[in-house]
């Protein structure tokens, strides 16, 4: 069975989504599955460099305290998986797309899956800027990329064509908020669903492609 997944590394339910995904897959140990991460960009209108968190909730939210209202509830949400969201430490809102960049060329490197956990992990425990070269080199290298070409590819503007088309291309579908799951690429699930309706869908294709 394939998955893709579309999602953005500063969503915090795409982490969530995630979690309950990994957690459905491990119900069905028996399932050969490959996971396919694909790009979404919530702030896309963010400058490369992004810009200050608090001013981007004052924008989106219309001010710190109802952002904060709507983040503890996410928390909340995130500790019944096992999830600590530290949103105090985040100082930036990143433009993610040379992350998302990243995480396509980790999928050749063939540790697509960790990349974007370390990704997340940077963002919502750490506080980092994930529009941080070196946060970006930092993950790749820890992950056993060639980070000296990663920051060549990116200098090089690589690949940015194919992430800017294939996030126009999921917004041209209807997609206005991710997570989005992909099941062999007929069936799709959206948000953060519970992990028992993430194994009803799985064995319901199952089912089928039994039959």
């Amino acid at each position: 069975m394939h998955i893709d997944i579309i999602s953005d590394i500063v969503c915090p339910w795409c982490l969530i989504g995630k979690r309950r995904l990994e957690k459905a897959l491990a119900a069905r140990p028996a399932l050969d599955v490959t996971i396919h991460w694909r790009p979404y960009q919530l702030h896309g209108e963010l400058p490369p460099e992004g810009m200050a968190r608090a001013e981007m909730l004052v924008q989106k939210f219309g001010s710190i305290e109802g952002a904060a209202k709507i983040y503890q509830r996410v928390s909340q949400a995130g500790a019944e998986d096992g999830l600590v969201f530290n949103f105090d430490r985040i100082t930036r809102a990143p433009n993610t797309l040379e992350g998302h960049l990243l995480i396509k060329w980790a999928g050749s490197a063939g540790c697509q899956d960790q990349v974007v956990e370390d990704l997340f992990t940077a963002y919502f425990v750490k506080g980092e800027d994930v529009s941080d070269r070196s946060v970006l080199l930092s993950v790749a290298r820890s992950n056993g990329m060639d980070d000296a070409l990663v920051e060549q590819l990116l200098d090089e503007g690589r690949d940015r064509d194919t992430i800017s088309q294939e996030i126009n291309a999921v917004r041209q579908m209807g997609v206005t908020g991710v997570p989005v799951f992909v099941f062999d690429k007929r069936h799709a699930l959206s948000g953060a669903q519970p992990s028992d309706e993430i194994i009803a869908v799985l064995d319901q294709i199952q089912a089928k492609s039994v039959n």
